[in-house]
């Protein structure tokens, strides 16, 4: 089965054989199956009303266990995001009742960032949506070649995702 990444690396063996194209065979398919998953996770998200970096933050919190609070510190790290945008974010998230910030009992100057009850629905909710669109996406492949593939990829992100600072 042909796809576009097929026509694009044959046009350019064609137009630039001086070139070695076989990184794109690849990576061209990382990048379309990227826009794909952005549509689809946006899709599973505004189902619940919500944004995808509203996901991100609400879903840190979760997965951080009860009491679902962590500090501000904390969520910059797990969402890359940086410390303006991260005030920005957790403001407009209290706004809507998602989240709440509370005094930080060991450091009199700190805050903490919890998932209110409402934050905690729309974070299960939204996971949930997500893995349906995501198991569509995958549906082509056994649970080996699910199981090869997240290796694989694990090989090619880890040193980023290990990078000090």
């Amino acid at each position: 089965m042909e796809d576009e990444v097929d026509r694009l690396v044959a046009a350019w063996r064609r137009e630039r054989p001086d070139l070695d194209v076989e990184p794109l065979e690849v990576l061209s398919r990382v990048s379309r199956l990227a826009r794909h998953l952005d549509r689809a996770r946006r899709l599973a998200f505004s189902e619940v009303g919500l944004e995808p970096w509203e996901f991100d933050v609400l879903t840190a919190l979760r997965r951080a266990g009860a009491p679902y609070q962590l500090s501000p510190g904390a969520l910059l790290t797990q969402t890359l995001v940086t410390s303006g945008t991260m005030t920005n974010r957790i403001d407009r998230l209290a706004k809507k009742d998602l989240v709440e910030r509370l005094p930080d009992p060991n450091d009199r100057r700190g805050v903490l960032v919890r998932l209110t009850p409402a934050g905690r629905d729309k974070a299960d909710a939204s996971l949930a949506g997500l893995l349906t669109q995501e198991r569509t996406i995958l549906a082509e492949l056994s649970r080996e070649q699910r199981r090869e593939l997240a290796g694989l990829l694990r090989r090619l992100t880890g040193p980023f995702d290990n990078i000090p600072g």
